[in-house]
């Protein structure tokens, strides 16, 4: 990773776009500092820690890099975004019309549907603004409210700055994705879930050495675990299966084209960290409608839906392997690559071209599908059942993280050497 980012670095129009996504980066990190008028931070970030830090909003806060827990504009994050996207996924899949306009309408389609999306994005961006002022609303730390000005005209500041941070991070993802390296939203999440780590490591060194309520053995074990669960990962995300694919030889004009051997590469993981971010929004969606009656730690609601609870773990397992297979099925579809292969005398040995050749290949692909999904699933609630099996807490979050982290890393990587790729590649006329 670091010897492609080297490389990439001199490169001028790669580094410019380097340079872009980390100004873009430090502009999101700025604005994730600055507090909402209004709302004692302090007050807040006491009640996070106290009694809301291994809740569903601790693992909210930890995706928006802690601006949940400060108050500050860009603390909806990039969550309203992702919510309208699967939306529209979803409206995609299910009304012709919408499904038309992104196969046959071309890039026009395609910016409808972006327009679309960005309306999405700021209705959900106030429906969840409300219900995150009602939570803080009805919720005080230490008997001290959070919500200093209760007024009507106040409330409509705070849940138009919160709303507006939403939709200022969407375009900003949307200018990382244009202008700078890979996929805007994505590398948006990776920094929220790093610039978390330096206060992770801090509570770490506090907790064995400074008030020694967690033994030292905890830190070796981490470590190594860390370290195996981010290798597994990495070996999922690069494993795939090759069908090998045999190309006929045809004549065209004078030349003899075909008649070699390659292979269609289906990766297990092809979906990558998307089912990861939509069964986390969606898991997470009672959350927002508790934020309305403004339920706490101890709460029957996060007994039962809490990130460390037997039941949001269980639909959690079940929304990833459900999203693996809605993702790679709007990715990958089985019909097209056989007609291509078709269309170019491709075949692949034992099948029959046109319809054989799409149901074998759709036959493989929902069992690798299926395989790294069961797998995803497994690494993303190892932390918690590890976590409830030697009674530590806030290991509920470390699974989805690590996926986050490690995916758009790989994700950022490849966009590095595809641009690469294409600036060192030797055309037709050298």
């Amino acid at each position: 990773m670091l010897e492609s980012v080297r490389n990439a670095w001199r490169i001028p129009d790669l580094r410019r776009k380097l340079l872009f996504t980390l100004f873009a980066l430090l502009i999101y990190r700025f604005g994730a500092n600055i507090p909402v008028p209004g709302i004692d931070p302090t007050i807040l970030e006491q009640l996070f820690n106290a009694d809301w830090g291994d809740t569903i909003f601790g693992l909210q806060n930890l995706l928006s890099g802690g601006a949940l827990s400060r108050g500050t504009i860009f603390a909806l994050s990039i969550q309203p975004y992702i919510n309208a996207s699967i939306i529209m996924q979803l409206l995609t899949v299910g009304i012709p019309a919408l499904e038309r306009l992104q196969k046959e309408g071309g890039e026009e389609g395609r910016k409808k549907i972006a327009a679309i999306t960005r309306y999405v994005t700021v209705a959900l961006g106030l429906l969840m603004g409300f219900a995150y002022y009602m939570m803080l609303r009805g919720n005080t730390a230490d008997g001290q409210a959070i919500v200093t000005d209760t007024s009507l005209w106040m409330a409509v500041i705070i849940i138009t700055t919160f709303t507006a941070g939403s939709a200022f991070i969407m375009w900003l993802g949307e200018q990382i994705t244009e202008f700078g390296v890979g996929n805007g939203i994505s590398i948006i999440l990776f920094a929220s879930i790093v610039s978390r780590m330096p206060s992770i490591v801090t509570e770490t060194y506090e907790g064995v050495f400074v008030s020694g309520q967690t033994s030292w053995l905890i830190i070796p074990l981490a470590i190594a675990g860390a370290l195996l669960l981010v290798g597994f990962i990495v070996f999922i995300t690069q494993s795939e299966r090759r069908i090998p694919v045999q190309y006929a030889k045809r004549v065209v004009g004078r030349r003899l084209y075909g008649g070699q051997s390659t292979h269609l590469p289906l990766k297990v993981n092809m979906s990558g960290v998307m089912p990861i971010i939509f069964a986390q929004s969606i898991a997470s969606f009672p959350a927002t409608i508790a934020m309305f009656f403004g339920a706490g730690q101890n709460s029957a609601f996060n007994t039962w839906f809490g990130p460390s609870a037997p039941l949001y773990s269980v639909i959690y397992f079940l929304l990833i392997i459900g999203f693996s297979y809605f993702y790679t099925s709007i990715q990958f579809n089985p019909v097209e690559i056989a007609n291509n292969l078709k269309q170019n005398g491709g075949s692949i040995p034992g099948f029959r071209q046109g319809r054989p050749t799409a149901d074998f290949i759709k036959k493989v692909l929902g069992k690798i599908t299926l395989f790294g999904a069961i797998f995803l699933g497994i690494i993303a609630l190892l932390p918690t059942v590890t976590g409830a099996v030697f009674s530590i807490s806030g290991l509920a979050m470390g699974g989805t993280s690590v996926l986050i982290v490690v995916g758009v890393a790989l994700e950022t990587v490849k966009a590095i050497e595809a641009q690469m790729l294409m600036r060192h590649y030797k055309g037709f006329l050298e």
